[in-house]
């Protein structure tokens, strides 16, 4: 019989997480804030009525109680946050915390433990997959280079005869920008990112959008190139650790957020730092 854990969906793995809190009462359980973690946390929590604390970026110990520190109201402040239930469900940013300490000689169990539901009592079904190759994982991303709308804003630029309508030459014209972003990408091993008016206007899929709507992200450089700094926006990137931005408008609120700013063109300004890059790489 198939596994019905072989593929990830929300209520076999919600279901057997459940079980496994009931069955052995841990005091507290740590899970990625990742979408699936974000799905069976709460799937298990409302399962057994228990509290979870998500997208913490720090912890402390209180005894056997757990304090999570996590950001609130689009990450302008942070809130301390603890449960009192019997299990402590928290979800960890993921880059919010530095690699664990590697110590000689601890190890633990693999525990192997059935399916808690049938193929029958489930009614998500996985039909097909897209693959998606040579992307970097905006989670798991050191360094980020994001577009946002100003990547079509680029008029000098000629479309071909196909691009018939304003939205064609648009998108066209957006291609251009993101070729540009995705360059610089390359050249730093980066993840590519985008805000959620680039992806509502179809130049990226959803996949890409950084944001409230979107992807949380902590990478070590994030780099913001046509992004005005919307607060949704800036509540999926304000914790990276060095944020620089490239816009047009030297009163964006991006530049607020920044460590560095450069008030340009981003056609003029990409190419040049991927050249510089590229230069001092060696690539």
């Amino acid at each position: 019989m198939l596994c019905t854990l072989a593929d990830f969906r929300p209520e076999p793995y919600g279901a057997l997480l459940a079980q496994l809190i009931a069955a052995h009462k841990p005091a507290i359980l740590l899970a990625p804030a990742t979408t699936r973690g974000r799905d069976a946390t709460a799937l298990a929590a409302a399962e057994l009525d228990l509290g979870v604390i998500p997208d913490a970026i720090a912890l402390t110990m209180t005894g056997e109680t757990v304090r999570a520190t996590r950001p609130v109201y689009a990450g302008k402040l942070l809130c301390a946050a603890t449960s009192s239930g019997s299990t402590q469900i928290i979800s960890l940013r993921s880059r919010a915390f530095p690699l664990p300490a590697r110590v000689a000689g601890r190890s633990g169990p693999v525990t192997r433990v059935a399916p808690a539901l049938t193929e029958a009592a489930i009614a998500t079904k996985v039909v097909d997959y897209a693959v998606s190759e040579g992307q970097i994982s905006l989670n798991d991303a050191k360094i980020i280079v994001s577009g946002g709308r100003g990547v079509s804003n680029n008029a000098a630029l000629t479309p071909p005869p196909e691009a018939k309508d304003d939205k064609a030459k648009e998108i066209w014209r957006a291609q251009q920008g993101f070729a540009l972003v995705r360059g610089l990408a390359e050249t730093l091993g980066a993840a590519v990112g985008a805000s959620r008016a680039a992806v509502d206007a179809g130049y990226m899929p959803y996949a890409h959008q950084v944001g409230q709507t979107g992807k949380t992200v902590s990478p070590d450089l994030y780099i913001a190139c046509g992004i005005s700094g919307a607060i949704q926006h800036q509540a999926g990137m304000r914790n990276s650790k060095c944020i620089v931005a490239v816009n047009k408008d030297a009163d964006a609120p991006i530049f607020k957020l920044a460590r560095f700013g450069i008030v340009g063109d981003l056609f003029q300004v990409l190419p040049a730092l991927t050249a510089e890059f590229q230069k001092r790489l060696g690539k």
